[in-house]
Parts: structure tokens; sequence; C-alpha cells
């Protein structure tokens, strides 16, 4: 039985590649069922790949080639909660050093657009600090980062 809820994801004719692409490169993720079409549509013809179920981080998704009408926007992210510097800098390397793009305070883009924010723990439990100074510390150094640095962001909130 499906998901009750899928996020639905819209590439261009790359959803496979992507779903191949982020089950080899997040832990708990996999590539389902591949669903071919069954007559030509507007961006493909029949047998081309229409949909492909897969899961990210457990969470269902579908990944649908629906051609160049829409592309993703920041408007929607995943939020990847790491432990480490060492799963921090897997995670962002894997997404921008495989045709993806940098962006600033652990957020990133990968090659189809899609974003990702790459969030140390400690990260959060920085800023939600209840010594509001130190939070605020640890605020202004994320401000400043494109991948987040762990030792930084102790520090700041060391002061």
């Amino acid at each position: 039985m499906a998901a009750r809820n899928t996020i639905c994801l819209w590439y261009d004719g790359t959803a496979l590649d992507a779903a191949h692409f982020y089950a080899a490169t997040f832990a708990d993720s996999a590539v389902g069922a591949v669903h071919r079409a069954p007559a030509d549509y507007p961006s493909g013809k029949q047998g081309d790949v229409l949909t492909v179920e897969f899961s990210v981080l457990g969470i269902p998704c579908l990944g649908l080639n629906g051609g160049p009408a829409f592309r993703h926007s920041e408007a929607f992210s995943f939020q990847v909660a790491t432990d480490d510097q060492a799963e921090t800098d897997r995670l962002w390397h894997a997404i921008v050093d495989n045709g993806g793009q940098a962006s600033a305070c652990g957020w990133c883009k990968d090659r189809w657009g899609l974003s990702w924010q790459i969030t140390p723990r400690a990260l959060m439990a920085a800023i939600a600090d209840p010594d509001r100074a130190a939070a605020q510390r640890a605020f202004e150094a994320m401000m400043e980062m494109g991948k987040i640095d762990i030792a930084a962001i102790e520090a700041a909130r060391r002061g």
C-alpha cells in the first residue's frame, strides 16, 4: 500500500538519476518502483520513465518527469540534521561537488535545483540556547557561513 502522504518532486526527465543519487547519498533512502508512460505525453514518449518511487531519509517521494515547465525553488527544501562535522561535510560535498551549488547558512542546491539544508544538531542547539547572548553569537556566526562549521559555532556560542 502506498504512503498516505508522498512528496512529489518535478523533474525534466531526470527523476531516475536524482532518485539514484539520493539513495546513494543519504541513509535510509532507496529507489522503488519505476513507472513508464503508457502513451506519449507533452514532455515524453510512450515507454519513457514517467514517475519514480523513492525515499529520502525514510520520507516517501515520487519523482515526476513532467518536463521543463516548472523548476524547484528555495520555497521547498529538505532539512537534514547531522550529528557531527564529518557527516555535515560528507553530505554537503556530495551535493555541491556533484553539480550542485553552495549557498548560505547550511543551504545548498543539488544539480537538479532541489534545495537542501545540511544542519548540524549542534547548530540547532546553539541557536536555541537559553542564554540569549550565546544564541545570538552562534546565530551571527552561522549567518557568515556557507557550509556550517560546528567548531566555529560552538566557539561563538561560548563567546
